[in-house]
This record gives structure tokens, C-alpha cells and sequence, in this order.
């Protein structure tokens, strides 16, 4: 048995560390504790339950071999009580310890009342009447994708009705893209703690598209279909990456080793992938980075005005939770290469563990030359190549597809990207019509303009856990007897101090970025050791004061957000997002104004993908691609990858003829 706090535990092992996620025996634990207690409504759901993760100092302070207490927390919704509820449960000690009605908030939708909106649409006898107005008899080849109901005045307010917002797509077979044929102007609004439709609104109706759209190989040269593709084009030569040796990294639990890095992989029902205990063994020390690294909200406002599109703008990790949607990955289709997977464990709305196979993905890949020279008086070149470990996992959220990807390099960086694949969601016009707020796709058919807007919580720890924050800006010196050439230029650099201060957005022009530097520590050169933040796209909304969207979606009006760490503080949208007015999140966090020097710093960026549709982009959208870096700056005392030993095998002949005995090139 293990001793905690000097008694003995309900449960007779621990897992190996305090931040490995819950096992599924411990999901079942935790949902049983909860069910026999006395304050649990009999009707009650599980909407999330996941690991309590342990406070910073007990994680710090923990030693193999050593106990602490084992927590699971849960999100719980009532539909007969229209109430939500937050619960924490002793793992070890076998207990419920906390218990809170949580007014006036709604979780996010379920897996089970995700798939069951459609069905209850189906059978309503008013939508039936809109389907057949537009000619559709057989219901049974609609799709309704049940998207989240906004927040369009006091009767969504979250204190009231469950709702969400279908909406409507007709198939022309199975299997068929149902997104080629929209239902224009049909908003159905659905209770979903009684499951039942409180509303059918029909706008008018639109034709619907005459073109299929579809992706499938066996249907692409079917009459009609977009492109007019004859068959499936002949495939080029096989692409082979082998690792005859292994992989380089080794794996414990969800610990990870790959050359100087070290980190532990975790996964959560809302947020999905997320990166512990981030550090770089420097000459032999392990030095820290990212305490903790995750997609904190995601956020998608479309610019169409009409009635079936205004209210699109979905936050897809607090409406829903990326963790259950995640994808079971493919090997040789989603990742390629000499691959360790771990599984997603999530819970059902009984409680009961689900598992996500191969929910993670982790592989090494070679990133290109890391550096290199020629030295062009005796020919001889040295080279290095740079590798990468990918950490990956992918979500389907209704018709998008989203790849979110944790790339470290040997030099010390850190890259954050975001795929974006998948389908549009798409709306109909009368063919021959041009759409003002879109792009035609196919006849009849349009995309409307939209933005997706990623927020990455990254908790850093860079060389420690008190950090600060700086902006550095590129400027000219002003022309005189400094500059009398005018050809000067010199870096500014001012420390943001507090939450205010630290609601940035870019300057491309002056070649903006961030430094996240350590209190504590100096360089041999007698500078802070820094990590910045190396901006990547990122447009600002182009909603207007006082929208739904801007009134919810805060966090999205800056690329850069600061605040001091706090347990509580975890989404950038805030804790329940659905039907939630706003503001919330980053908007409430920051209204204090607290300082950031010398601080537990929480830095939050924001990935911007600004999407004005192409045609081809249709059917299915090939991969787009946004992110951001992080990169040492002053972390090191020189280049890190300096003592990277030569890679064996070919080398290719060197400006001074031939490779010679002393080749080092590295092919």
C-alpha cells in the first residue's frame, strides 16, 4: 500500500508520476465515488472527467518512490435540474472532496447529445414541412451537424434553456458529401437537456445545389461531380523512411527522452494534447522551458450576415472539447515513419472510460541542414543536420479537420503549428449568383469568409519559475552625427510590466517579437537567458464593437496576452464558453491589471488563419498551415547543436574537387 499524508491510500499503486493522465481503471474509480455520493443528481452526466492535476510545488517537490494525493475532476450536467456541477474526487483516499453547483453556466455539449440532435430534427413535424417545401421526402439522407447555439439575445442566457443550433445538409446517396447541398435559411433551435425543438425559423427558400461534391476515389469521375476527374490519377514511386536502428527517443509511462530534450505527454477531454515539464539537457543539465504547453480555446466567427451563417461562431474546445473528438491515427496516413502512439483515455456520460487509440503520435523527422560552412580557401565544408520530434494529434470538429502539431528541434526551438484540412461549411445562392460576403465554390454553392483563431496557454519556465516579459522592436537612429551615414539601426526593447501593458499585437514592420527571460539566472555573457517568441500570422477580427462575437471572443483581439500564473485560470475563452455573452477569459482575467515582474508568467499567443475561400478549397481543403516559433535567445552560451556528431554515409564532392578522407559533410 501507499502512505499518503500518513494514511493508507483506497488504491494500492500510483502511477509513476503525479501528471500522468488518468488510466482508465481510474476514470472508473472516480465515476463511482461520485454516483454513490449523496449529492449526485440520479440523472446527472458525466460532460468531462479528467486529472486534477496536483499544485506546482508538490510536483516540483515529488521523488519517485514518494506518495501524494491522486485527484480526478469532473464537470457533471443535470438535465431535470437544469444545473451544472463541478466535483473533485480523492483518488487516494477514496472520497469526494469537493462540490459545487456551478449557476448560471452550461458545459460543453456531450458526445451522446451531439448524436442525438439529429435524430430528435428528424422527427419534428416543422421541419419535416421546411424539408418537403424544398422538395426533400426521404429524411433518412439528411445530415444536421449540431452546432453550438451562440449567444443571440436573453433567451440563449446560459441560467435558461440547453441549446444548440442545427444545421441542415441533404445527401443525394450514402456516402455522398452532404456540405455540396445546404439548407439555406433554416435555423432550428433544439432544448437539449429535454431534447426537444423549441423553434424552426425558415428565412425563405433557396434552391439547393445542383453540383455533387465529392472526395471519395470511387466517386470522383461520377457524372457532375466537381473537377471532372476521369479516375484516380496513376500513383508516383513509394516514399520510404526507415530508422533500421530505432527511434531515438525512449518513452516511460508518458515520459520522453529524445537527445537533449526531455517532456511528458498528457491529454485532457477538452483541451487534448497537452506538453508537461518541457527542458533541454544543456551540457548536462536539465534546464527548464515550458511548465506546461496546451491549445487553451479555438475560436472560428464567420463574416456572412444572413440568417444561417451570422450566428456562426463557434468555440470549438469550450462548446465541445477537442480531447473526444479526437481522431484513433493511422499509420502511413497520418503519420509516416517510425511512430510511438498513445492512447486518449475520455469518459463517457456514464462515466466509464472510452478509449481513443492512438490518439498521439510521436516521431522523429529530419528538418533539412541545421548549419553549415564552406571554407572557400580549402574546400572543406562542415554540416550538420537538424532532426525534429513531432508530437501530433488531430480533432474533427463537425466538417473541419484540425492537426495540432508540438515540433522540438535540436537547436533548442520549439515550433507550434496548426493544419487546417477538411471540409467548408458552406451555404447556397441561386446559381449565377455572386456572393458578397464569400467565394463561389460551385454553382449555387459558396463559403463564407471566416477567421480561426488559436489560443496556445504556454506556462513558461524558462531557466525557472520566475520570469519576465519583454517587446523588441527594430528602429532606425534618426539621422545625425550617431547615424551620419543613415544606415543605423538598432533594436528597442521595453519591459512589459503589467496585464495591461502586455495586450500586444504585431508589427511585422519593425520585425516585432517577444522575450520570455529568466529572474534568476545569467548567461556567461552576463545577459538573461531568453526564449522568444517569433510571431506567425495573425489578422485582426473585422467584427464590429458590440457583435456577439466580439462581445465573446476577446481574447482574439490580441496576438499577445500576459498574466501571473493561476491554477483557475486555464482557457482563454473563460471555463464554460456555451451560450456565455461574454466577456469572459482573458478579458475578465486581465481586468485587475496585475504585475508581471518577476513573475510565474502565463504567456498567451494567438494564432490567427485568415480565410477567404478558394474554389480550391472545395471539396475537401488541402492542408493550410499557421503557427509560431519559439526560439533560445541568449538561453545558450553558443549554438547548441555545435557538438551534433557528423551523420555516416555518402558525402558529395566539395568546391575543391573531391571529399578526400576528412569528409565530415554529413550526407
Amino acid at each position: 500500500m501507499t502512505l499518503i499524508a500518513g494514511r493508507e491510500a483506497a488504491t494500492t499503486t500510483l502511477p509513476g508520476h503525479p501528471l500522468e493522465p488518468l488510466a482508465p481503471e481510474e476514470l472508473s474509480a472516480a465515476s463511482a465515488l461520485l454516483r454513490a455520493d449523496d449529492r449526485f443528481p440520479a440523472d446527472a452526466r458525466f460532460v468531462f472527467l479528467e486529472l486534477a492535476e496536483p499544485p506546482k510545488d508538490v510536483v516540483a517537490t515529488w521523488t519517485p518512490g514518494t506518495g501524494w494525493d491522486r485527484r480526478a475532476a469532473a464537470v457533471l450536467r443535470s438535465p431535470g435540474l437544469r444545473a451544472t456541477f463541478e466535483a473533485t474526487v480523492s483518488l487516494s483516499g477514496g472520497e469526494v472532496v469537493s462540490w459545487r453547483h456551478v449557476e448560471g453556466v452550461q458545459p460543453p455539449m456531450t458526445a451522446e447529445e451531439f448524436m442525438a440532435c439529429e435524430d430528435v430534427v428528424r422527427a419534428d413535424p416543422d421541419w419535416q414541412a421546411a424539408m418537403r417545401a424544398r422538395g426533400v421526402e426521404d429524411f433518412s439522407l439528411v445530415m444536421l451537424d449540431p452546432w453550438a447555439s451562440g449567444y443571440t439575445g436573453p433567451d440563449d442566457h446560459p441560467s435558461g434553456r440547453r441549446l444548440a443550433r442545427p444545421l441542415t445538409f441533404v445527401r443525394s446517396k450514402p456516402d455522398d458529401n452532404g456540405y455540396a447541398r445546404p439548407v439555406e435559411g433554416l435555423v432550428v433551435t433544439v432544448d437539449m437537456d429535454t431534447m426537444t425543438v423549441v423553434d424552426v425559423a425558415d428565412h425563405g427558400i433557396v434552391p439547393l445545389p445542383p453540383q455533387p461534391g465529392n472526395y471519395l476515389p470511387e466517386m470522383l469521375a461520377e457524372p457532375g461531380n466537381v473537377g471532372g476527374f476521369p479516375a484516380v490519377r496513376e500513383p508516383m514511386k513509394p516514399i520510404s523512411i526507415t530508422q533500421p536502428e530505432g527511434p531515438s527517443f525512449t518513452v516511460e509511462g508518458h515520459a520522453v527522452e529524445w537527445g537533449p530534450w526531455r517532456l511528458r505527454i498528457g491529454f485532457t477531454p477538452r483541451e487534448g494534447l497537452v506538453l508537461h515539464d518541457v527542458g533541454y539537457v544543456d551540457k548536462g543539465v536539465l534546464r527548464p522551458v515550458l511548465y506546461r504547453a496546451s491549445l487553451s480555446e479555438m475560436f472560428v466567427p464567420y463574416g456572412d450576415p444572413r440568417p444561417t451563417h451570422w450566428n456562426k461562431n463557434v468555440f470549438d474546445e469550450g462548446e465541445y472539447g477537442l480531447g473526444w473528438l479526437a481522431n484513433p491515427l493511422e499509420l502511413g496516413c497520418d503519420c509516416l515513419g517510425e511512430i510511438r502512439y498513445f492512447d486518449g483515455y475520455v469518459n463517457d456520460q456514464d462515466g466509464e472510460p472510452v478509449r481513443i487509440g492512438n490518439a498521439v503520435c510521436m516521431h522523429e523527422e529530419d528538418a533539412s541542414i541545421g548549419w553549415k560552412h564552406t571554407d572557400f580557401r580549402t574546400g572543406r565544408a562542415e554540416v550538420r543536420r537538424n532532426r525534429r520530434l513531432v508530437v501530433s494529434m488531430i480533432a474533427t470538429v463537425g466538417n473541419y479537420d484540425y492537426g495540432f502539431y508540438w515540433n522540438l528541434y535540436l537547436d533548442g526551438s520549439i515550433e507550434f503549428e496548426v493544419k487546417l484540412t477538411g471540409i467548408l461549411s458552406t451555404g447556397a445562392l441561386p446559381v449565377g449568383e455572386d456572393p458578397v460576403w464569400g467565394t463561389t465554390i460551385a454553382p449555387g454553392l459558396m463559403a463564407p469568409n471566416h477567421e480561426h483563431y488559436f489560443s496556445v496557454r504556454l506556462d513558461m519556465a524558462v531557466d525557472g519559475p520566475r520570469n519576465n516579459l519583454f517587446e523588441v522592436d527594430s528602429v532606425s537612429d534618426p539621422a545625425g552625427p550617431e547615424n551620419p551615414y543613415g544606415n543605423a539601426w538598432r533594436t528597442r526593447k521595453r519591459q512589459l510590466t503589467s496585464e495591461s501593458e502586455a495586450q500586444r499585437l504585431p508589427d511585422p514592420l519593425a520585425g516585432r517579437s517577444w522575450l520570455v527571460s529568466s529572474a534568476d539566472t545569467e548567461s556567461a555573457l552576463g545577459a538573461r537567458p531568453s526564449y522568444k517568441i517569433e510571431p506567425g500570422p495573425y489578422t485582426a477580427p473585422l467584427w464590429q464593437q458590440g457583435s456577439e462575437q466580439a462581445e465573446r471572443g476577446g481574447f482574439a483581439t490580441r496576438q499577445l496576452w500576459a498574466t501571473p500564473y493561476d491554477p483557475a485560470q486555464r482557457f482563454a475563452a473563460g471555463d464554460y464558453v456555451a451560450q456565455n455573452p461574454g466577456p469572459d477569459g482573458l478579458v475578465a482575467y486581465t481586468a485587475d491589471d496585475r504585475s508581471l515582474v518577476d513573475s510565474d508568467l502565463v504567456v498567451w499567443y494567438t494564432v490567427g488563419a485568415h480565410h477567404v475561400v478558394r474554389p480550391e478549397d472545395w471539396p475537401v481543403m488541402p492542408v493550410t498551415k499557421v503557427g509560431f516559433h519559439l526560439k533560445p535567445f541568449g538561453f545558450f552560451d553558443g549554438n547548441p547543436m555545435l557538438d551534433l556528431p557528423a551523420e555516416g554515409g555518402h558525402c558529395a564532392p566539395t568546391v575543391a574537387g573531391g571529399c578526400g578522407d576528412s569528409c565530415t559533410c554529413g550526407h
